[in-house]
């Protein structure tokens, strides 16, 4: 439902999308019905149609915030993520951000999708509160525990899974 809102927002039809994205129409109205859940890395590709980035694709219809706020309660993250993922968004409504925080949650098992994750600019950085988390950078694979952090430039491709708790 939310794929449709942004499109029509940006004046887009069906056909037009899945062009700029490189998939079918029928994907496109899949999702769009809520018959199909794309994986993050997919729904990036889409997004790229349009453009947009995943923070602003689900903050799409969140009002800017007038005054400043410091503080996100749990209720106040939307969650990004799916099958297992949870990515919830710190900072929602800031105009014009430079970084974009997300606490992310791996069920057992769970992992950002079998193709490694790239993006156009920006660094990622996080650290392990619990578990055990499998990080690839680059083809490079590493297995982070509690405590292990990791800061990377986000043009790198990575992966991240649940390996354990």
């Amino acid at each position: 439902m939310r794929l449709k809102m942004v499109r029509e927002r940006y004046g887009l039809s069906q056909r037009e999308l899945a062009k700029k994205a490189g998939v079918t129409n029928s994907t496109i109205s899949l999702i769009e019905q809520n018959r199909v859940s794309p994986s993050v890395s997919s729904l990036k590709k889409l997004l790229e149609g349009i453009p947009m980035t995943l923070g602003e694709f689900f903050t799409f219809d969140e009002p800017v915030q007038a005054l400043p706020r410091y503080i996100y309660r749990p209720h106040q993250q939307p969650d990004l993520g799916q099958n297992g993922l949870r990515l919830l968004l710190l900072g929602v409504g800031i105009a014009d951000r430079q970084m974009r925080m997300l606490r992310e949650l791996y069920a057992p098992g769970a992992d950002t999708g079998p193709e490694s994750i790239r993006h156009d600019e920006g660094e990622e950085c996080g650290f392990v509160v619990r578990g055990t988390i499998e990080l690839t950078i680059d083809g490079q694979v590493h297995v982070l525990h509690s405590g292990d952090g990791y800061y990377f430039p986000s043009t790198l491709p990575h992966r991240f899974r649940n390996i354990g708790i």
